[in-house]
């Protein structure tokens, strides 16, 4: 009796054991699916243009529209999951996601097509942030740090892997659908995430084990101030070359910079009031994240450029395939995938230095990248051995830079952290794209003969020089967080 009863115990135990590891999959395989329509389109776009007769403000719309909503309501979605339940939103917005995505891939039309991306957009706002809150409060010590590891893992690499995946569909051209399949490769990922997620994600419970109560309301007064803002911003820098920077791109990024002390102004009297602020600035004293969000906004900011200038680069200036143009990509989203999960396994006295080091052998590695390709060439195999070293310098950089901005916020701030981490990462890259992606197709366009091998080289040399640059300051933003990593207060966490 005795023995049966230990066997029980052992056999619960593992599967408590077992179970958050199972959980945590399954929130990833949704989170994988929705960072792959962040850059998956870009391969695909020519083939868009054409098969839907779109303009090319109206293919930006398509790149964009995601972007924007996304970025939108990332705040908003952490928020409501903590309102009425990680869970709920969760699947809510997986199932948004997936209807969208169908919607994308039968689309008859440009202006179909654009809707649709904006609805994925707020689909991937309302499940992403649930996912870093879930490993905040599910998981703590080594195991959160591990979760962590995991979850950057699949960040990095899903931004990258989008390129490769979409140039494979596009140009696999399943059952005749040319670029369809590129969205509607989601539809059955979302329906399985769908089916498990409820036998595996266990409903939010308040500290006593009872369900959750949850009487806060959504701060209503600083979404209407975040989201114009937020608008305002990224809207324009998307189109602001297509239309060659008018006066009004100019105006609305002001205003929407100009609303940003009014948002946190908002916030403070919500919070003066009693009230649930959509971001509560208190999370800004947790140890790590404001250096933290300093760094990463360098990172993607540069890592958003990269990706854009580089993969026009490919197929506009040296005619690559979509599937060569993807494939391409493959040893950077390899080595991005390998190291931002092994990372730990790097002795510990070297992680509070990784973000440091990574920082400066990523800005190097863009600058080989552009050393590679000013002349026009394909690269060869010195190219993709660049390719390796700077996929695996940012996964470096980038990986144990989320974990240590976030590893000591306190349980019951992970929705405002994750919220404002996630919208600080999305953010970032569509600055990047709008920046530097600028820069290229501007540096492109400058000689007047059409994107040559030769031009279209030149153009993302110079881009890349000031990528490297920029990530250069990286290292400064990022040695605050490598010395709060090291104080005593973090317990020998690295």
């Amino acid at each position: 009796m005795t023995t049966s009863s230990q066997t029980r115990a052992v056999a619960v135990d593992g599967a408590r054991q077992t179970a958050p590891w199972l959980m945590l999959i399954v929130l990833l395989a949704g989170q994988f699916m929705a960072l792959l329509d962040v850059t998956i389109v870009n391969v695909a776009m020519p083939t868009i243009g054409r098969s839907l007769h779109a303009s090319g403000a109206e293919l930006q719309l398509v790149v964009a529209g995601y972007t924007v909503s996304y970025a939108m309501l990332l705040i908003t979605g952490a928020r409501l999951g903590d309102i009425v339940g990680r869970r709920r939103m969760f699947l809510f917005g997986v199932g948004l996601f997936t209807l969208a995505s169908l919607t994308c891939g039968l689309a008859p039309d440009a202006t179909v097509l654009i809707t649709a991306r904006f609805v994925q957009g707020a689909g991937a706002a309302a499940m992403m942030p649930q996912i870093m809150t879930v490993i905040q409060v599910r998981f703590s010590g080594a195991a959160r740090a591990k979760a962590l590891s995991a979850y950057t893992a699949v960040l990095s690499s899903g931004f990258v892997a989008g390129q490769v995946i979409g140039g494979l569909l596009v140009t696999a051209n399943l059952f005749g659908a040319a670029w369809r399949p590129v969205f509607l490769v989601n539809v059955p990922i979302g329906l399985a995430v769908l089916a498990l997620v409820p036998r595996v994600v266990p409903a939010d419970e308040a500290p006593g084990g009872q369900p959750a109560r949850r009487s806060a309301r959504l701060d209503l007064p600083g979404l209407a101030v975040a989201v114009p803002a937020v608008c305002l911003i990224v809207l324009p820098l998307m189109l602001g070359h297509q239309e060659n920077w008018p006066a009004w791109s100019l105006a609305c990024i002001g205003l929407g910079c100009a609303l940003v002390p009014v948002f946190l102004a908002t916030e403070r009297a919500v919070a003066a009031r009693g009230g649930n602020p959509l971001l509560s600035l208190s999370v800004f004293r947790s140890p790590g994240l404001l250096a933290g969000l300093a760094a990463v906004t360098l990172l993607m900011v540069t890592y958003g450029g990269f990706l854009f200038s580089f993969a026009i680069h490919l197929q506009a200036g040296l005619s690559d395939s979509a599937l060569r143009a993807g494939l391409t990509f493959a040893p950077c989203a390899l080595a991005f995938g390998l190291c931002g999960y092994f990372w730990r396994r790097l002795p510990a006295r070297w992680h509070p230095f990784l973000t440091v080091c990574g920082c400066a052998l990523g800005a190097c590695g863009y600058a080989a990248v552009a050393l590679n390709q000013r002349g026009g060439g394909s690269g060869g195999l010195a190219l993709q051995a660049v390719l390796v070293l700077t996929g695996g310098s940012l996964a470096l950089a980038f990986s144990p830079l989320v974990t240590h901005a976030l590893v000591r916020v306190p349980a019951h701030q992970a929705a405002d952290a994750s919220g404002l981490l996630t919208t600080a990462i999305q953010l970032s890259q569509a600055v990047g794209v709008a920046v530097f992606g600028s820069l290229f197709l501007t540096l492109d366009a400058a000689h007047g003969t059409g994107p040559t091998a030769e031009v279209s080289g030149h153009a993302l040399a110079v881009t890349l020089a000031w990528v490297a640059a920029t990530l250069a300051i990286g290292v400064a933003a990022a040695l605050p967080l490598a010395r709060t990593v090291r104080a005593p207060a973090s317990g020998g966490r690295g």
